[in-house]
């Protein structure tokens, strides 16, 4: 045990954190949580997702303990993610580039990790509204492999996790600004950092970082990740500066993963206070592109909007964006497709839309060359395999056969009223980390571990690079948590 009383401190007080701060209390270690956060701006990324997380499993059958009760389970179908499907996304989507063993832990794990927390009264349901649309015969389909959520999404992700952690004797200190290891004999021991009172040592047996990355900070996005990504705005905290990543290298941790790509998601471009809202939140997000086309400044597409469901596509869509004349683009939709979108994304108030009876018009609305919007869609509309039927609940194969092409749910934008959404890049986290085993533990560059140094979340470097397959963040997050606070 530390001078200050403890056997662990967590560092970081998001998703990742408080389930590296429920194992060890678990087990009886004294634990202290160090949020950077005041109680008003708590909870990391964490406090602004949707609760997404993906897990494998067997089908509706397999989920209905975990989640609360819906009468619409009746008419549901969930189809079975199993772990090897699951370990297979994780790869598509990365390249090649993940870490197999933390790929392994994470698909065999996500699952197991739910249930344990759920027994200690996180809340879990089927997001309906974002992963499955209901059918003419009045049932739903879940599809892209990602079907569990959070009740009141982040918000109540970061409420349940903090009233299990009072539950559990876990002290939590707001304000706390870490920045520093403490090492002792060739061992962390402590923490130095501030607080509103001034500079702060706080001391134990072992410390986990869960201080998430450094996309909060443009001069460190433009270092790493390349020019233009200090235009990007921050879809979460503001608090993750990479302070404890820094301090990590100082000491001799060697870096994890893929320090040169991100997390970049179609974010709402003109909306007042589009970054780090807590109000809105996940809510700033367009993710219903693939049923429409995307546009540049220039009226040209330059994605295949629908390459796959928006799961496997939607984190690196937002790089394509940023990389466009003026970093910003404008998804298109016409009447037909408009109540398809998502209700919570697209009739968020404020919302940036424009609305048109003709393309032409829609163009001029929106600073567009009126002639080349009217071309780019008079070509996409023609090219359309109109003999496959339209179906977002599958990889329906409807094609257009322009450049670049799109894959699916090619609709042809021909019933007014016509509607053009501004998006820019909204930066989520940085998959660059540290390098750590499947236990948590910080590696140095022999690869060995730092005795009394772990590692989860964000600041786990190795699983994403590129892009990611929606949800497996959180489960990530809960998974090597709970390693590292086995160990710590």
């Amino acid at each position: 045990m530390g001078t200050d009383g403890f056997d662990v401190i967590v560092v970081g007080g998001g998703n990742a954190g408080f389930s590296a701060a429920h194992a060890a209390a678990e087990r009886g270690r004294r634990t202290l949580v160090l949020e950077k956060g005041s109680p008003d701006t708590a909870g990391g990324n964490s406090y602004y997702t949707a609760g997404a997380t993906r897990i494998a499993h067997g089908g509706l059958d397999d989920l209905l303990d975990i989640v609360e009760p819906d009468e619409r389970h009746s008419r549901t179908v969930v189809p079975p993610y199993p772990p090897e499907q699951y370990a297979a996304d994780l790869t598509e989507v990365s390249g090649g580039r993940n870490d197999p063993d933390l790929t392994a832990v994470l698909a065999t794990e996500a699952q197991m990790t739910v249930r344990w927390l759920h027994r200690l009264g996180l809340r879990y349901r089927l997001m309906y509204e974002r992963q499955a649309y209901e059918r003419p015969d009045g049932s739903y389909l879940f599809f892209g492999g990602l079907h569990v959520g959070n009740v009141d999404g982040g918000e109540g992700l970061v409420a349940d996790h903090t009233r299990v952690a009072g539950q559990l004797g876990v002290d939590v200190q707001y304000s706390a600004a870490a920045t520093d290891l403490i090492i002792e004999g060739g061992r962390v021991v402590g923490v130095a950092g501030r607080t509103p009172a001034g500079p702060a040592r706080w001391t134990a047996e072992s410390v986990v970082l869960a201080a998430g990355g450094f996309e909060s900070d443009p001069a460190q996005r433009r270092r790493h990740l390349g020019p233009g990504w200090e235009h990007a705005k921050v879809r979460g905290t503001p608090h993750n500066t990479g302070d404890m990543l820094a301090a990590a290298l100082r000491i001799g941790a060697a870096k994890g993963g893929d320090w040169s790509s991100a997390h970049g998601v179609q974010w709402d471009a003109s909306c007042p206070q589009n970054e780090s809202n807590r109000r809105l939140t996940n809510r700033l997000t367009r993710q219903s592109y693939p049923l429409g086309i995307i546009v540049n400044r220039e009226g040209r597409r330059f994605v295949d909007e629908g390459a796959d469901f928006r799961n496997y596509t939607y984190a690196k869509y937002g790089k394509a964006i940023l990389e466009q004349p003026g970093a910003i683009a404008f998804q298109v939709f016409d009447g037909r497709l408009r109540p398809l979108l998502r209700a919570e994304e697209y009739d968020m108030p404020g919302v940036s839309v424009e609305m048109a009876d003709s393309i032409a018009e829609l163009g001029r609305r929106i600073g567009v060359d009126a002639a080349r919007l009217t071309a780019t869609v008079d070509e996409f509309n023609a090219s359309i395999d109109r003999s496959v039927a339209f179906d977002p609940t599958i990889k329906d194969g409807r094609r257009a056969q322009v450049e670049p092409p799109k894959s699916n749910w090619a609709s042809p934008l021909d019933h007014p009223p016509f509607y053009a959404y501004a998006v820019t890049c909204g930066i989520t986290f940085t998959f660059g980390g540290l390098r750590g085993d499947t236990s948590g533990r910080v590696l140095d560059e022999r690869g060995s571990p730092i005795r009394g140094l772990y590692v989860c979340g964000e600041m786990l470097g190795g699983l994403f690079s590129g892009n990611y397959p929606g949800g497996s963040g959180l489960a990530a997050g809960m998974v090597f948590g709970r390693r590292a606070g086995l160990l710590a």
